[in-house]
């Protein structure tokens, strides 16, 4: 189907189903531990043996030898696989590091050998005894020192955000030169882990040339193609199956070496083998947000006009990765004749640089949103205020070229109101309770609606059940009801007559999950599919397409009905469809819009933050399930206070590894961290879309949170804090007197 015109009037805007806040299909089996995870798949290949894999000790040099006596011999041991038993394999889609064979290494962690057993103790005891000879080499681990030669680059994340080395609009110099009021500031994020429950987790067997993988990842098409490229071998000898994953955040939007070296130990083995990486491998051997360092510069009239605004950006990679695409938004949530946006990259030799929840957006909104309430308050406008001053309706780059829909406006009045921002004193260290110091702070959120094209087949049996097949996955987001809903919807059953099969690459190419496109787009997957069987429903039936109603589980046309299911009586009805997007997102601009209040108090003698109250408004369209939306938002939200207030992972500058490589050390919020959160959705749909006219919230609630808390800290405080996070001790010895 191609989505090129607007979309009208359709079977969803009945909104019998969709729209409605459904419990999760899938909630039973994970309350009661019945959903199969990577690891957990013991019954799809038999006798499976545990891999265990060796990460390197050192950040950049050679593997000169691996003595590997040692461990053939210990208890168990089934095979060994090192890095040196074949070249350097090829790179998968959008792979920066290696990810195994070869001498080289490249980063800390980097896989070089897996070992595999009868059981995993011992396996983990015989990869110990694996005796490496190093060849170190010096390497580059400091951003900070390596910013100083960093080079301007271009660079899109894949999941929407992306900018060029130096993106200009107007005079930016000589509009922020005459500008009455200027702001010149530096931020600094740092690097950070996505730190999701399920470790990445690989199942593997061989079927002569024929390979078959069950483990977690996110995007099931790209993974098949990866594996096969890395691999060598036909995209039709592999199968990717990841019905349930625990978690991804953007880590496991591409194959990882988990899946390679269970695929190598497998073939070695001669038998099915198991992987799952270690706390410390994830945080090294995978992927990371990587560090930023952002200057940001506003000039504006004195009663708040921006004339000029300009966000640079500079981050770290392994060479030939990407930058992190910190100043994307920059170009379009706010007004301004002249702008300025550039981003440059330094090259480290740290594990590998890559997409995390909302990459480019998530970090840029922590520099940006901090900026804009420096210079409110030294306009002596309310942020919100400053903010309202400087909307626009039309891309500022671009301004022939309008939004698709855009209520920043509403989501920061209506937020102000709910919040009851009108209590705030805008003068901060002046609100106590007993011993905390008490602030407001809000910040505006933005996405951009990334659209791509997704498939789904649908099926028809004589009892009239609804059947969806599509590798679209769930990461715990909420996929299998809302594919659910919007089948039912289209098909006119209830939902406990569908059922969904998600995460096998057999089923029809999806979105896959990232950048908060996977339900807007896999839904129109299945509403495109379900057109395709109304269709055949009604000539099965001799009813005319256009005039057949679906509804309570019959096909009605003027005075006839018949069950749904009768349509298929002489054998299952099948059909297969895929959305395509025409050009109506480069005719108008398509984003999704927030705005991000947080209340904090801060411990006057210990300098300790606690959050008190979080609101999220939120501007995305047609919300499809309200209940599952709300859980993706109070958990991104949760994400960006971890950002904002303890997420670091420490770099080790002479040896270049992250030091708190794991749980204990990687600190992220937990229960006792978070209070009430309030969610509340504007009532909107976006027909420039898709069919569903919706688009999408996972990372909207993240965007904007982190500076959120920045300015509620200093509203409480008078101490702003530029480089997150916002640890004690950037505030200890600045804090207000405690009398």
């Amino acid at each position: 189907m191609k989505f090129d015109t607007p979309a009208g009037q359709n079977p969803i805007d009945q909104l019998k189903v969709v729209g409605k806040p459904l419990d999760r299909i899938d909630g039973k089996f994970k309350t009661t531990g019945t959903a199969p995870y990577a690891y957990e798949r013991h019954d799809v290949a038999a006798n499976q043996a545990y891999g265990y894999v060796l990460g390197a000790g050192i950040a950049k040099g050679r593997v000169r030898a691996i003595d590997v006596g040692a461990a053939r011999r210990a208890p168990g041991v089934v095979a060994i696989v090192t890095t040196l038993d074949m070249p350097k394999l090829g790179l998968g889609r959008m792979n920066t590091a290696n990810l195994f064979g070869g001498a080289e290494i490249q980063h800390y962690h980097q896989a070089i050998a897996v070992v595999v057993a009868e059981t995993f103790e011992q396996a983990r005891a015989a990869a110990f005894l694996l005796r490496v000879d190093y060849a170190p080499e010096a390497g580059r681990f400091d951003l900070a020192v390596e910013a100083k030669g960093a080079k301007p680059v271009s660079g899109d994340s894949g999941e929407g955000s992306s900018s060029g080395g130096e993106d200009r609009t107007g005079d930016f110099e000589g509009a922020y030169a005459a500008a009455p009021v200027k702001l010149d500031e530096t931020y600094t994020t740092p690097d950070e882990s996505h730190a999701m429950m399920e470790p990445h987790a690989t199942v593997a067997a061989w079927e002569g040339d024929k390979l078959t993988l069950w483990t977690s990842n996110q995007m099931i098409a790209w993974a098949k193609g990866s594996v096969a490229k890395i691999l060598g071998i036909p995209p039709e000898n592999v199968r990717v199956d990841s019905p349930y994953v625990g978690g991804g955040f953007g880590g496991k939007l591409f194959v990882r070496a988990d899946a390679i070296v269970a695929a190598l130990a497998a073939k070695a083995a001669k038998r099915p083998v198991k992987v799952a990486l270690t706390r410390p491998l994830v945080a090294n051997n995978t992927t990371h947000r990587p560090a930023t360092i952002q200057r940001v510069r506003i000039g504006a009239t004195k009663d708040g006009a921006i004339t000029a605004i300009a966000h640079e950006s500079t981050s770290g990679n392994l060479p030939g990765g990407r930058p992190e695409t910190a100043v994307d938004q920059t170009k379009l949530i706010y007004a301004g004749a002249n702008r300025l946006t550039g981003m440059k990259i330094a090259h480290l030799d740290l594990p590998e640089g890559n997409a995390m929840r909302a990459p480019g957006e998530a970090p840029g909104m922590m520099a940006l949103e901090i900026a804009m309430d420096e210079m409110a308050e030294a306009l002596a406008l309310d942020p919100i205020a400053f903010r309202v001053k400087n909307d626009t309706q039309v891309d500022p780059g671009h301004p022939e070229r309008p939004f698709s829909h855009r209520d920043l406006i509403g989501c920061l009045k209506l937020g102000a109101e709910r919040f009851g921002w009108d209590k705030r004193n805008p003068k901060p260290a002046r609100v106590r309770d007993g011993r905390w110091l008490v602030g407001m702070g809000m910040a505006a959120g933005f996405r951009n609606n990334l659209l791509t094209k997704s498939g789904a087949r649908v099926r028809l049996n004589a009892d009239g059940i609804v059947t969806v097949e599509t590798d679209m996955t769930d990461i715990g987001t909420g996929s299998y009801t809302i594919i659910a809903q919007t089948a039912a919807e289209m098909m006119g059953v209830p939902i406990d007559k569908v059922v969904v099969r998600l995460g096998d690459s057999d089923f029809p190419a999806s979105a896959g999950s990232g950048g908060q496109w996977g339900a807007n787009n896999a839904t129109s997957g299945v509403y495109a599919a379900c057109v395709k069987l109304r269709e055949s429903v009604a000539q099965t039936l001799g009813f005319n397409s256009a005039d057949a109603r679906f509804s309570d589980g019959a096909v009605r046309s003027g005075n006839r009905s018949v069950p749904l299911g009768d349509a298929a009586k002489s054998g299952e009805l099948v059909a297969e469809d895929t959305i395509e997007y025409g050009d109506l997102s480069k005719m108008k601009q398509q984003s999704t819009f927030a705005g991000h209040f947080v209340e904090v108090g801060v411990d006057v003698h210990t300098a300790e933050v606690r959050v008190r109250r979080m609101l999220a408004v939120c501007a995305a369209g047609r919300i499809l399930n309200p209940k599952s939306a709300r859980s993706q938002v109070i958990g991104a939200m949760t994400m960006g206070v971890g950002a904002a207030l303890m997420e670091e992972l420490a770099v080790d500058t002479k040896r270049g590894f992250f030091v708190n490589h794991d749980l204990a050390g990687y600190e992220v919020p937990v229960h006792a961290d978070i209070p009430h959160q309030e969610v509340i959705f504007l009532d909107e749909t976006d027909p420039m879309s898709s069919p569903m006219k919706a688009k999408g919230v996972g990372e909207l609630g993240l965007c904007g949170v982190g500076a959120s808390l920045a300015n509620a800290v200093y509203n409480a405080t008078g101490i702003r804090v530029r480089d997150y996070p916002i640890t004690l001790d950037k505030l200890l010895d600045r804090m207000p007197d405690a009398a």
